[in-house]
């Protein structure tokens, strides 16, 4: 098992880097401009592709994982992973703040977005994150004590080629928010 990547020594890039971030080890704290976004199309006809990513390139099958702490408190206001291969065809998963509820939330985009969601009711601390890619498909998994892991999603992810992994959030409306990831781990998988 390999350890956490050290968010300040790693060869992790920015698209669309935050004003403000900071990276101390095995934590990256950031704070999310306002007006940021990642969505196509579907039911709000624009498209947005402005939210901070830190991510590497990995090509085969992998799993990332990460834990994420957010002080949320605007509608949309997110932070999770993302895997990419472009602007039409990637999946973005992890806590979406909606109507004062911390939800569970997975966004998959294939030339359009499709959005689910798991309402939370208890506001929690934290989240830990394991996206699996392999094959033709990425399963998304959550926890809420890093130990026990509930599967969120199985979608399609276009197999054999290079994609993007990484931390990212965003925050669609006028206020900015705090977020800090831990433990960010990317592990090739058979």
């Amino acid at each position: 098992m390999s350890s956490s990547l050290d968010f300040s020594q790693s060869r992790m890039k920015w698209f669309n880097e935050p004003d403000k971030s900071f990276a101390q080890g095995c934590k990256l704290h950031m704070t999310v401009n306002p007006d940021t976004d990642y969505w196509r199309i579907t039911h709000y006809g624009f498209i947005r592709d402005n939210g901070p990513y830190f991510y590497m390139e990995q090509a085969g099958a992998f799993e990332a994982s990460v834990k994420i702490s957010g002080k949320y408190k605007e509608l949309f206001h997110q932070a999770g992973l993302m895997v990419r291969i472009d602007d039409k065809n990637w999946i973005k998963t992890g806590i979406e703040y909606v109507d004062g509820v911390q939800n569970v939330s997975a966004v998959v985009t294939r030339e359009v977005s499709d959005w689910s969601v798991i309402p939370r009711h208890d506001s929690p601390k934290s989240m830990w994150l394991k996206l699996l890619r392999k094959s033709d498909f990425v399963e998304i998994k959550y926890s809420f004590d890093g130990v026990k892991f509930d599967m969120l999603r199985l979608a399609y992810f276009p197999p054999e080629v290079k994609a993007m992994i990484g931390v990212v959030a965003a925050a669609p409306g006028k206020q900015s928010f705090d977020v800090i990831f831990e433990d960010f781990k990317v592990e090739p998988v058979i």
